[in-house]
């Protein structure tokens, strides 16, 4: 099994407390202080299906977009969702449905839809859907699709 593990900068609580609203299926499966009142220092859990492990101790080591967890969504009531909860409190918006969270994190959160739309056997509704997309921050089904219909 491969787990991943990401180091966090001293605010794996606030993280933690974040993803666990989130994510329905959150479950932490270890916790490990220094003292009671210390903040966590190593932590596992499970999200979305997918095993993490966390250190969290100041150091010169930063997240970057090299790196991404992705989230596929089952429709735009999730998207949006993920999107404004991740990005809530001092996160950043990038492109195609990209974003930082807080900590740092980059998160790629797609509709299923988009999928979809970009592998239409209509080569000129896919391109027209892609081309959307790439004008977008958050992924708007709509807006992909009223291009993809707009291409016929």
């Amino acid at each position: 099994m491969i787990t991943t593990c990401l180091w966090f900068q001293g605010d794996l609580d606030a993280a933690l407390a974040r993803y666990e609203s989130l994510f329905d299926d959150f479950e932490l499966s270890s916790l490990t202080r220094m003292g009671a009142d210390e903040p966590a220092m190593l932590a596992s859990w499970r999200m979305n299906g997918t095993e993490f492990r966390a250190i969290s101790q100041p150091a010169d080591f930063q997240f970057n977009e090299s790196i991404s967890l992705s989230v596929t969504c089952a429709d735009q009531a999730e998207t949006d969702r993920l999107w404004y909860g991740l990005i809530a409190g001092g996160g950043e918006e990038s492109m195609c449905g990209w974003l930082k969270d807080p900590y740092g994190l980059s998160w790629q959160i797609t509709p299923t839809r988009l999928y979809e739309l970009l592998s239409d056997p209509n080569p000129a509704r896919a391109a027209a859907a892609q081309k959307a997309m790439l004008s977008q921050h958050r992924i708007v089904v709509s807006e992909l699709e009223a291009a993809a219909d707009q291409a016929n």
